[in-house]
């Protein structure tokens, strides 16, 4: 029953920890797949951000070819004022000639080509383009034309609008490689250029480690493609998450924790189980000399009374009832270890035998009452050496518990199916805490014991027999009562 107990404790250890390892297993996967759904996200964000910065680049150089192309409209309409015979209206030409400067709101410098003096707008006319002025005004080609016979040339810069419209978006598209590197789910990334040789930029990566990178390992497979806000194109790597890497690892941990802590379980089972053999070793050797001190105690006192007296039968036959103990006590050891061989026998035969072994040897005023129904057979297969020591074991326990004046009752019965023997006394009884650990080798209340005649009463009875011996009840100062289950020759 112990050894079933471990072995259930044992298996319920294993299922927790595999129960344990699969939860650990699950959140892991949870977290991961929460992380790399945020690392993917995260990607997506930054090929949406790319596009956004490539519609961006798209719309100034649009805007740009806009403008170009109302400056060159503008000057086609002055170059209309050389031919009247086209019969535009004049006033119709500058009104629409303003429109479209006004509209645009596009800075312009008309010089006189000759010597570059200013001639629109009125705040500045007079002065020469050069210097600082003419570099901010020479983003762009300049358009020459001729109006009345006088060579002349305009220059211009972006629209104030888009100039106000970039310098907003210019801190977006300034901050993109920043955004990329410093990203917030700590995702470890390098930006490399359209070779992928040289390194842009990076985050979340220790600068130390950088030169020695290898893009092929330990970064996602396919990298995604960005413009520079310059037009260049450029590659961003990216891999896991420092959470995401050691979730990878996680169960592999607790895997061989479980492992360690059944490891360190089965030696700290098996010590004990060791320690309790040897226990049992020990304590069967005091057994063995306790059960032989019996008898040669005996001897010796026949000794001593027959020196000087002449010897009768009756002296014969008492030494004879020592020396059948000594055999029997050798019978009983020589089957500790061994499948013993059980034959047929009569289990009113062996209980009498061992009674009455006692009775002689026992206290005067402790009385054993024996009672079997008259005219039943208890015939079953039986081991009379070892049956007759459970029996005498119970029996000495119950002479211990009177503290050697009471009565010990035996009385047998049967079923259908089996035969009982109930061994009880009306001693001191014992406590529940005592009751629980009564079979438990090396437990004894005793101040000379070891604690082994119980555990192997049950171990003869249980397993040789494949009966039970249990407690059938006990009551402090009162007494207790034993119970052997026998089953019946099928």
């Amino acid at each position: 029953m112990k050894q079933r107990l471990k072995l259930i404790v044992l298996t319920l250890t294993i299922g927790l920890a595999l129960l344990a390892l699969w939860q650990v297993q699950r959140i892991a996967d949870q977290v991961r797949q929460s992380e790399e759904a945020k690392v993917r996200l995260w990607a997506s964000a930054i090929g949406q951000r790319n596009q956004m910065a490539a519609a961006t680049a798209h719309f100034f150089q649009q805007a740009t070819l806009d403008e170009h192309r109302k400056m060159q409209l503008y000057t086609d309409i002055l170059q209309s004022f050389n031919d009247p015979d086209l019969g535009m209206d004049l006033k119709f030409s500058l009104a629409y000639v303003n429109y479209i400067v006004d509209s645009s709101h596009t800075p312009i410098i008309i010089t006189k080509s000759r010597d570059s003096v200013i001639t629109v707008p009125q705040e500045l006319a007079g002065q020469k383009l050069e210097g600082s002025l003419l570099e901010e005004y020479s983003q762009n080609p300049p358009f020459s034309y001729r109006i009345w016979g006088m060579p002349m040339t305009l220059y211009y810069k972006e629209s104030e609008y888009y100039t106000q419209l970039r310098e907003v978006l210019a801190g977006f598209t300034m901050s993109f490689l920043t955004d990329i590197t410093q990203n917030s789910v700590l995702v470890p990334v390098v930006i490399v250029d359209s070779s992928r040789t040289t390194v842009l930029a990076h985050g979340n990566i220790d600068s130390a480690a950088v030169a020695h990178l290898d893009l092929e390992k330990g970064f996602n497979d396919e990298p995604v493609k960005i413009t520079m806000p310059d037009g260049r194109t450029a590659y961003v790597y990216y891999s896991s998450t420092p959470l995401l890497r050691s979730l990878r690892w996680m169960p592999l941990f607790y895997f061989f924790i479980a492992i360690v802590l059944l490891v360190v379980s089965y030696n700290l089972f098996r010590t004990a189980r060791t320690a309790e053999q040897n226990r049992i070793w020990v304590g069967l050797a005091k057994e063995t000399a306790h059960q032989l001190g019996t008898p040669l105690s005996s001897l010796s006192g026949w000794v001593e009374y027959l020196r000087g007296k002449e010897l009768t039968d009756q002296y014969a036959a008492e030494v004879e009832k020592d020396i059948k103990r000594l055999d029997t006590i050798t019978h009983r050891f020589s089957k500790i270890g061994s499948v013993p061989e059980l034959k047929d026998e009569d289990v009113r035969e062996a209980t009498m035998a061992a009674v009455e072994y006692l009775q002689s040897r026992a206290p005067r005023r402790v009385k054993f009452n024996v009672t079997f129904p008259d005219g039943e057979s208890f015939v079953t297969p039986l081991n009379s050496y070892l049956f007759q020591w459970v029996v005498e074991n119970l029996c000495k326990n119950a002479i211990d518990a009177t503290e050697g004046e009471g009565v010990i009752s035996i009385v047998g019965s049967q079923d259908a199916r089996r035969i009982y023997i109930d061994i009880s006394d009306n001693g001191r009884g014992m406590s529940p805490s005592v009751q629980k650990r009564i079979f438990d080798s090396g437990f004894t209340t005793k101040t000379r014991g070891w604690g082994l005649g119980l555990p192997l009463a049950r171990r003869i009875v249980n397993q040789y027999h494949r009966g039970r011996l249990y407690l059938k009840y006990s009551v402090p100062g009162q007494g207790s009562c034993f119970r052997i289950e026998l089953r019946k020759k099928s």
